[in-house]
């Protein structure tokens, strides 16, 4: 099924629903379509596209944000791009934490980087400056759970300019897409 993403009113990213229930919101005057993702819907008296890109045409109070999601190996991906934190270069493919558990480190996002099997083996039980490397990000925690759901989803590369810019501060230093407010 086709998804849809869902502005406020003041441009800011809501959520994601699916491309129906964006549709019924464009139909009933709620929102406007910005981007139609080309696959038709059809009824007995029109033919129009599925929503790809929605904005409320009203604003939508959000009073508090959920608490925070801990980080996952997929999550720490996507914040950090997929490259180790250590060496810059190798694939990531497992989670090490900056200040290690036994030393009492916690298990949030500002204290795991993503790092590659060989780096975390080399880090081992120290802190980067014990063993002698050099955390080459910072990690921060994203922001919302939408850019949880956006990471773990694979967004639809027409949301990418209305993503892009919504908070710097969760941007990895990769260049990747990495969080919305």
């Amino acid at each position: 099924m086709e998804r849809a993403l869902v502005l406020n009113a003041s441009d800011e990213p809501l959520g994601i629903t699916n491309a129906r229930r964006a549709a019924v919101l464009a139909l009933s005057n709620k929102a406007d379509i910005l981007v139609a993702s080309g696959v038709q819907l059809h009824s007995p008296s029109m033919t129009m596209e599925f929503p790809s890109v929605i904005r409320l045409r009203k604003y939508v109070y959000v009073p508090h944000r959920r608490p925070g999601v801990s980080p996952s190996l997929p999550g720490l991906r996507a914040r950090d791009g997929a490259i180790c934190a250590y060496c810059n270069r190798r694939t990531a493919t497992t989670i090490d934490h900056v200040l290690p558990r036994s030393k009492g480190g916690a298990h949030t996002w500002e204290n795991t980087v993503a790092a590659c099997s060989r780096c975390n083996a080399r880090k081992s039980d120290r802190t980067p400056a014990e063993a002698g490397m050099t955390l080459r990000v910072t990690p921060v925690a994203p922001v919302s759970v939408i850019w949880l759901a956006l990471a773990m989803s694979d967004p639809n590369p027409a949301w990418l300019p209305f993503l892009a810019g919504t908070d710097q501060r969760t941007r990895a230093h990769h260049g990747q897409l990495v969080g919305v407010s």
